[in-house]
C-alpha cells in the first residue's frame, strides 16, 4: 500500500447544562492535500444524514450517558479534489450579494488586465475593509443579501470576511468556493480553540486558496495566496454556507465545522469543546478500524472523498 502520513483530529464534547442530547456534526472532506479516510464517535452513536443544498453528508450523533463525547477524524496526507460542489453558487441570504456589492466587484475584475489578476484585486480590496475581531453583531445580521461595505473598517472573523469575499468574488463572474475546517497554530503544539475558513477559487486551471483573516491577525493588509500564512496545520471538514439538514430538522444554516448542539426547534447551540490533532508516519498506509467495517459508530469515509454531488 502507498506510505502516507496520517493526521488525526479529535474533538472532545462536553457535556451541556442545557440537557441537549443530540449533535450535528461534519465527517471531513477531501481537499489538494488531504483525504479523509474516517471518522468515528465514542460515547454516543451515529447515523448519517444528507445535506440538501450540496449533497454533503453530516453526522447525527446521540449521546449515551452523561460522560463527553469524541469525535475522531483520521486524514491521509493525500492528494485528492475539493467537491465539485463546493464551487457551485446557491441562493440564499448569505450568499446573495447586493446590487452595489455586485457592481463594485464588477467594477475591480474590469479595471486589470485578466481573470487572476482580478481575483487578486477583489481578495485585496475585501481586506481593505476588515479589521479582525469577532463583534456581537454581524454586519449581515437581519439581512436578506450581503450588503455592500464602503468607506471605513468593519469588525469582522474569518467568517464575516470571508462571506463578503465569497459574494464578491461570485459577482465579478468567478469560481470560489467556502471552506470550513480546523487550523492548529504552530506555537500551541496540536491544540486550537475553535473552527476556522477560508476561500477556494478556480479559474483558468488554477486553484488558489485565500485565507485574509490570518494576514490581518498578523498585522498585514497584503494578501497572498496559500493556506498557512500564519505557520501550523489544516483540515477541511465541510463546505458552503446556507445548509439544509432536513433529518435533523435544520434549515438554513449558516454553515458547519465544529459539531453543535440541536436544541429541537429547529436551532443550534454551541458545544464546549477540546480540540487537538497529532500526525503519525507509518510504515504503511494505515487500514481503517474494525470499528469502522462493523461497529457502528465509525464510518469509512474513502469511497466519497470526491464524489460529493452538485
Amino acid at each position: 500500500m502507498m506510505v502516507s502520513d496520517i493526521t488525526t483530529v479529535t474533538v472532545t464534547v462536553m457535556p451541556d447544562a442545557a440537557g441537549y442530547g443530540a449533535l450535528l456534526a461534519p465527517v471531513g472532506i477531501a481537499t489538494p492535500y488531504q483525504s479523509p479516510l474516517e471518522f468515528a464517535v465514542s460515547g454516543g452513536s451515529l447515523s448519517l444524514t444528507g445535506e440538501t443544498t450540496t449533497g454533503q453528508m453530516a453526522a447525527l450523533i446521540e449521546l449515551a450517558g452523561d460522560g463527553p463525547a469524541t469525535l475522531t477524524y483520521r486524514f491521509a496526507e493525500i492528494s485528492g479534489h475539493y467537491p465539485e460542489a463546493l464551487f457551485r453558487h446557491r441562493d440564499n441570504r448569505f450568499t446573495r450579494a447586493a446590487q452595489d456589492l455586485v457592481r463594485d466587484a464588477r467594477r475591480i475584475a474590469e479595471e486589470v488586465p485578466d481573470g487572476h489578476a482580478a481575483i487578486a484585486a477583489i481578495v485585496n480590496d475585501t481586506a481593505e475593509k476588515f479589521t479582525y475581531g469577532h463583534p456581537p453583531t454581524k454586519y449581515y445580521d437581519g439581512k436578506e443579501e450581503i450588503p455592500h461595505l464602503g468607506c471605513g473598517l468593519t469588525e469582522g472573523s474569518c467568517v464575516d470576511i470571508n462571506t463578503y469575499l465569497i459574494a464578491a468574488l461570485r459577482s465579478a463572474g468567478f469560481e470560489a468556493g467556502y471552506v470550513t475546517g480546523y487550523f492548529f497554530p504552530a506555537e500551541k503544539n496540536g491544540c486550537c480553540e475553535d473552527m476556522h475558513c477560508w476561500v477556494v477559487t478556480r479559474h483558468a486551471g488554477a486553484v488558489l486558496e485565500w485565507d485574509i483573516a490570518h494576514h490581518l491577525k498578523m498585522g498585514t493588509r497584503e494578501i497572498c495566496c496559500g493556506l498557512n500564512p500564519k505557520p501550523g496545520s489544516r483540515v477541511a471538514v465541510a463546505h458552503s454556507m446556507g445548509l439544509d439538514f432536513p433529518q435533523a430538522g435544520v434549515a438554513g444554516l449558516k454553515l458547519i465545522a465544529e459539531p453543535v448542539w440541536l436544541t429541537g426547534d429547529g436551532g443550534t447551540a454551541r458545544a464546549k469543546l477540546d480540540i487537538r490533532m497529532q500526525k503519525e508516519k507509518p510504515g504503511a498506509m494505515a487500514g481503517l478500524s474494525g470499528a469502522g467495517l462493523s461497529g457502528g459508530n465509525a464510518i469509512p469515509v474513502t469511497d466519497r472523498a470526491g464524489m460529493s454531488p452538485g
